[in-house]
């Protein structure tokens, strides 16, 4: 079979467009590339190609703010989105303007593909709503880890919906704050966000707090109150540890889904409700099914778009930003203004974060709060771990918190989300959280010397700085630590 379809591929990276190029072509595609934004409405404007990937950032301007111009010349013209600004502003950006896919660098060129596949089977469709999304820099979610990045393109295909969304993950990983984004960058976002937690409400009082209750309903209802299905009416009900409702107000709640109708406690009229659901859970809802202990059908209503969030351990590399956001949080709320040293990042990186991302903030503060030097060095970290939960760092805790056995969770954690179908590979996937723990222990060791570094690792000085350009870590940094065994 041949295939005639023609992709314009746009990056000013010489290297890329070739590599991608090739990769096109061994699909049957035929391929016409530019490196910059005027070249690209250049290609648009000659009435030819199917789809279009391209690159944000190009000499000329930003390929987002041109994606306007694209479509009034070829309305319905796919474009795949590709940037090393892998932050979730980029991905809202790119949905929001009318972008078909979103993929952060570096991609998987089977990834490429596929999307270039997908994008040609639905062209002429509209792929996303382009109405205004509110988006803007200041969101709420840091990272720029692969993990993250799933997690941003699965907010930036839903934030335009009402699909019911749950939010998987450990506790302190931000269930939270992926409901507010979701929220915040939707239609409903000038509506309330109600956020009501299930496992700290008493059992009993569980209904009326999401219903409401009518004057008299029970001994002590001196007065009608309403529940948060009346206070988020026209907004986002966020129902967080989902898991811990019980049975009957399971039912109840799954009327209502059904219906879009529920009662007050006491109340004979049917109150119309107008909110969209997102649901959050640390728990497993199938194994509380198999156990009785949750409703089979509520959890197919709820569980429309799943968003699985990684805890920390399995994102290290974003715990330099998460800490730098941190310390900056600290100091605009009056503590002295402080920053981190290499090796006590690299002490930071190696520790396991039973707690998450919450962990890390607590810490983060303690240190801003306790320690009397601006710069925080790797003593300054371990006190504070003996301050608080975070005891001991990953090395002195045993096989347990080992490199080795957080490597083989990684892995385990991967195979079990996606099954065979890792994006990127396994080894990608799992050298994403590695090697930036590594690259940074070598500079740290070697006070920033990358002669001495890639000698210790074992590669040449070249291939060390182009993977300190991927990992966006800057040897600079670590020349105060000589010596530093990091």
């Amino acid at each position: 079979m041949t295939v005639t379809n023609t992709v314009f591929v746009v990056d000013d990276d010489t290297a890329i467009r070739t590599v991608v190029r090739q990769a096109l072509l061994r699909e049957g595609y035929q391929v016409r590339t530019a490196d910059t934004l005027a070249g690209l409405m250049r290609l648009v404007a000659s009435g030819s190609g199917d789809v279009v990937i391209t690159d944000v950032a190009l000499p000329d301007g930003d390929a987002l703010d041109g994606l306007p111009a694209l479509f009034s010349q070829r309305p319905g013209l796919p474009v795949i989105v590709v940037s090393a600004q892998n932050t979730l502003a980029t991905a809202v950006r790119a949905t929001a303007q009318g972008a078909f896919e979103y993929l952060p660098k570096p991609f998987d060129l089977d990834e490429l593909t596929r999307a270039v596949s997908s994008a040609l089977a639905g062209r002429g469709q509209a792929a996303h709503d382009t109405r205004e999304s509110g988006a803007g820099e200041d969101l709420p979610l840091i990272g720029r880890s692969p993990p993250m990045q799933d997690v941003y393109r699965l907010i930036a295909r839903v934030m335009q919906t009402d699909l019911t969304v749950m939010i998987l993950g450990e506790s302190g990983t931000g269930k939270e704050l992926v409901a507010r984004a979701v929220h915040d960058l939707g239609p409903r976002r000038t509506e309330p966000f109600v956020a009501v937690n299930m496992a700290a409400i008493p059992r009993e009082l569980i209904e009326t707090e999401l219903f409401g209750h009518e004057k008299g309903a029970f001994t002590g209802a001196q007065g009608r109150s309403i529940g948060r299905f009346e206070q988020a009416q026209g907004g986002t009900l966020f129902l967080d540890e989902i898991g811990d409702m019980p049975f009957e107000a399971q039912t109840r709640l799954l009327r209502v889904l059904q219906s879009g109708e529920f009662n007050t406690v006491g109340g004979s009229r049917a109150i119309r409700t107008d909110v969209r659901i997102i649901c959050a859970t640390h728990q497993n809802l199938e194994r509380l099914i198999e156990r009785g202990e949750f409703r089979e059908d509520l959890y197919y209503r709820i569980n429309v778009v799943p968003i699985a969030l990684p805890p920390l351990r399995a994102r290290r590399s974003d715990i330099a930003e998460l800490s730098g956001h941190f310390l900056k949080l600290a100091a605009q709320e009056g503590l002295p203004r402080k920053t981190l040293s290499p090796g006590a990042l690299v002490r930071l990186e190696a520790y396991d974060w039973p707690g998450n991302v919450r962990e890390l903030q607590n810490l983060v503060r303690r240190m801003a709060a306790l320690s009397r030097e601006d710069v925080l060095d790797e003593a300054a970290v371990l006190q504070a771990m003996q301050g608080g939960r975070s005891a001991v760092p990953a090395q002195a805790a045993g096989r347990e918190t080992s490199l080795a056995a957080a490597t083989e969770a990684r892995a385990a954690e991967l195979l079990v989300r996606y099954g065979d179908t890792v994006p990127r590979g396994l080894m990608e996937a799992i050298m994403a959280d590695v090697e930036p723990q590594v690259l940074r222990a070598a500079l740290a060791h070697t006070a920033g010397n990358q002669i001495r570094a890639a000698s210790l690792l074992g590669i040449n000085r070249n291939t060390l700085r182009t993977r300190l350009e991927n990992r966006a870590i800057d040897p600079l940094e670590y020349r105060r630590t000589e010596g530093n065994p990091g």
